[in-house]
């Protein structure tokens, strides 16, 4: 569960070209993120002065906002200068998530039509000192009723703001009084939990999903990297339920939630309920790779 860090209490966040204070750190209503979920979003974390992923995460972004359409795209160059800036201006370099939300940008009157959008994006940076979400010690899951949408109708790699496909999911999780949900493909093959992809062993061998109905996270791309150096085999199969259900051991892979075990899924117990040898070392070689390939900070 996530608490509530008093050093945010202070923070300076960017909004539109300027660092203001927590509290007056707000977009018009007129905002197209405010008017229907229309933006795209980063989460990065950074560790000992350096951001992880920090280039492939404003790529995703720049290709996110290329897929809506966006208009008047900040470059890279001035993205990362904002973030770098509201990190500064907060004097974190250690132990921080960084929200990154590009917006479609103010509408000159309430409605859906992107032609309602004349002045560009906006964009937001909201740092906080904050801890991975889940625990090393691992989580409990369950299998949502909600389905991951297909890219017929919503691609996943539109890694987009309007996250109700996710939120139903975690609502399944909150009611059952666990930590996350499992969500399948309209197919029913496992896809991710409701906010991190999902990682099984068998036979000693290393799997996940196909990223044909959720995102192919950076954290998840990172430990199939690491899969290659290490020389474990590893592989991408469509996956179900009863695969998890037997699986020696499983965990989720995400920037905010990094590595974590799954102890239980839907009451069966995975493997022997205890983070298993090959996620232990995944979690420290994921720690190693993020901060070893990682962009320093220029002020740190």
């Amino acid at each position: 569960m996530q608490t509530v860090d008093p050093r945010n209490k202070n923070i300076l966040v960017h909004v539109r070209g300027k660092l203001v204070p927590r509290e007056d750190a707000k977009v018009s209503v007129f905002d197209s993120v405010v008017q229907g979920g229309d933006a795209v979003w980063e989460g990065l974390r950074v560790y000992k002065g350096r951001i992880a992923a920090l280039g492939y995460h404003l790529q995703r972004l720049q290709n996110s906002a290329k897929a809506l359409a966006f208009a008047s795209v900040p470059d890279s160059a001035e993205i990362r200068q904002a973030i770098f800036s509201t990190l500064e201006a907060n004097g974190m370099t250690d132990e921080t998530h960084v929200r990154l939300t590009l917006t479609r940008g103010e509408k000159i009157t309430s409605g859906m039509n992107p032609k309602l959008n004349q002045s560009g994006c906006s964009l937001i940076v909201l740092a906080e000192w904050k801890p991975p979400v889940y625990s090393d010690t691992g989580i409990r899951v369950v299998s949502s009723v909600i389905r991951r949408n297909t890219p017929q109708c919503l691609d996943s790699k539109i890694h987009h703001n309007n996250l109700l496909n996710n939120i139903l999911a975690a609502i399944d999780a909150n009611v059952a009084g666990v930590d996350s949900a499992v969500m399948l493909d309209v197919n029913g093959f496992i896809s991710e939990t409701n906010d991190t992809n999902i990682f099984i062993v068998r036979d000693g061998n290393l799997l996940t999903p196909f990223a044909d109905a959720c995102l192919p996270g950076l954290t998840r791309q990172m430990i199939l990297d690491i899969a290659k150096i290490e020389g474990i085999p590893a592989a991408e199969k469509n996956l179900t339920l009863t695969e998890l259900y037997s699986a020696t051991e499983s965990f989720t892979t995400g920037t905010m939630g990094e590595i974590t075990p799954i102890l239980e899924a839907d009451g069966r117990i995975i493997g022997d309920g205890k983070p298993g040898d090959l996620t232990r070392s995944m979690q420290r070689l994921h720690r190693a790779y993020a901060y070893e390939h990682g962009e320093s900070l220029p002020f740190a």
